[in-house]
């Protein structure tokens, strides 16, 4: 079994992107984004690094999406990952993001992930705007 998570305050990156626990359970702990691209923005965080965790981190998330949109929170969202510096990973643990989307919060949705919101999408650039 791979590492075992201990939390955000044992990375070794101490600019984790995660902020107040929201809820855990033995494998995923969800994590309010320190840096949201919109209100909401949430991160599950797997406590062990292994596929079938990260797999379940993914499905909690899209299920939490889901009961969001259905109760009219939200409009929609995206789930994804970073993996790798290249794609903007700046925290070496994984851990799936949750954003959730509503209309009109960009002129044109149209590529979804493959737009980030301008401004948002690097929290460490002058023009990020916190929520």
């Amino acid at each position: 079994m791979s590492k075992v998570f201990d939390g955000p305050e044992h990375l070794s990156d101490s600019d984790a992107p995660w902020d107040d626990l929201v809820q855990e359970d033995f494998h995923v702990a969800v994590y309010r984004d320190r840096y949201p691209v919109t209100p909401g923005h949430l991160l599950f965080v797997p406590k062990y690094n292994t596929m079938a965790i990260l797999t379940n981190a993914f499905e909690d998330a899209v299920r939490y999406g889901k009961q969001q949109v259905e109760s009219g929170e939200w409009h929609a969202f995206n789930v994804g990952i970073n993996q790798g510096q290249a794609a903007g990973q700046t925290v070496s643990w994984p851990h799936i993001h949750l954003i959730p989307r509503r209309t009109g919060d960009v002129p044109d949705p149209v590529g979804g992930v493959r737009n980030t919101i301008p401004g948002q999408g690097n929290y460490r650039s002058p023009q990020y705007k916190k929520l």
